[in-house]
C-alpha cells in the first residue's frame, strides 16, 4: 500500500489536537536514515539530466509526473523571494490568522484552487488544444487551459480553478487565469483572495526531470500590489496517479484544532 494513502487527509488538515502534525513520506521516499553511500553520492557531483523532450510541432513537452511544490501548500509567503513579503491588505490579514484548519476548504475536500497545490503528485496532459492538469490528491480533480482560444469570456462564471488560456513564448509556456470564486484558501496559513483575482503563470522545462514555474498574483482586493510565487517539481519517472477520493470517509476535520504551524502567521 502507497505510504500516502495512511491517514492522507491528515497530512493536509493542520495541528491534530493542538499538538500532533501527521507527516507522510512521498511516493517512494525511505522513512529510514540514509545510507552513507548514498549521502556519498548526494555530496558528489549531481547526474546530468537528459534534454526536455519536445513534441511533433517543435514545443517543449510539459507531460510527466510532477512532485508538488510544500511552498505552494502550507504558507505560500516561502515561495516569494527572500527579501520579499507578502503585501496583505489589513483584513486579509487579520482574516488569515482567524482562520482555522478545521474550517479549510481543501481539508473539507473542496478544490484547492489556484495557485495553491495539494501534497500529491500531477500529471500535466498536453493536447494540440487543451494542456490539463490532472490532480491525485483533494477530490482527483482537474484543471483545463485552453490553447485554442485567446480571451476569456467577457462574464466568466466563477470557479474554483477559474478560466485559463495560455499562448507559447518560446519554450515557456504562459497561462492567463480570471473569473475566480473567492472561495478557496492560498495555503494552509489561511491567506485569502477576493473574485478580482487574476493570475498569470510562466512554466519552463530546462530539462527532462524538471519543471519550474513564475506565478503572478494580482488581486486588487486583498493585496496592496501584485506578487511573485517561484515554484519548482521534479519528474516521477515509473510512478502513475492514485485514485485518492478525500470526500471518502473523511473522519478527520472534527479533530483539527487550532492552525497549521508550518506558516508564518504562526511564528509571528
Amino acid at each position: 500500500m502507497d505510504k500516502r494513502i495512511i491517514g492522507s487527509a491528515l497530512i493536509v488538515s493542520g495541528v491534530m489536537g493542538g499538538l500532533l502534525m501527521i507527516s507522510v513520506p512521498s511516493r517512494g521516499q525511505d522513512e529510514g536514515a540514509v545510507p552513507t553511500k548514498t549521502k556519498a553520492k548526494q555530496k558528489g557531483a549531481k547526474a546530468k539530466s537528459a534534454p526536455a523532450p519536445r513534441m511533433a510541432n517543435g514545443k517543449v513537452d510539459l507531460s510527466g509526473l510532477w512532485t508538488p511544490d510544500r511552498n505552494f501548500i502550507y504558507d505560500i509567503s516561502d515561495a516569494l523571494k527572500p527579501d520579499d513579503k507578502l503585501p496583505t491588505q489589513p483584513w486579509a490579514e487579520k482574516l488569515a490568522r482567524e482562520r482555522m484548519s478545521k474550517d479549510d476548504p481543501e481539508a473539507n475536500c473542496l478544490p484547492t484552487g489556484v495557485p495553491r497545490q495539494a501534497p500529491y503528485p500531477w500529471r500535466i496532459v498536453p493536447t494540440p488544444t487543451h494542456i490539463f492538469f490532472l490532480f491525485e490528491g483533494n477530490i482527483h480533480s482537474y484543471r483545463q487551459i485552453f490553447l485554442d482560444r485567446t480571451s476569456h469570456p467577457a462574464d466568466p462564471n466563477p470557479t474554483w480553478y477559474g478560466d485559463s488560456i495560455a499562448k507559447w513564448d518560446g519554450d515557456a509556456l504562459l497561462v492567463d487565469s480570471v473569473g475566480f470564486n473567492d472561495l478557496f484558501w492560498f495555503d494552509f496559513a489561511g491567506h485569502p483572495h477576493t473574485d478580482k483575482l487574476h493570475v498569470t503563470e510562466r512554466y519552463t522545462r530546462p530539462d527532462m526531470d524538471h519543471l519550474e514555474y513564475e506565478t503572478v498574483v494580482d488581486d486588487p482586493g486583498a493585496y496592496t500590489r501584485p506578487f511573485t510565487l517561484y515554484g519548482h517539481s521534479t519528474l516521477e519517472s515509473g510512478q502513475d496517479l492514485m485514485e485518492y477520493i478525500c470526500n471518502e470517509n473523511n473522519k478527520d476535520v472534527t479533530h483539527i484544532l487550532g492552525k497549521d504551524p508550518r506558516n508564518k502567521l504562526e511564528q509571528k
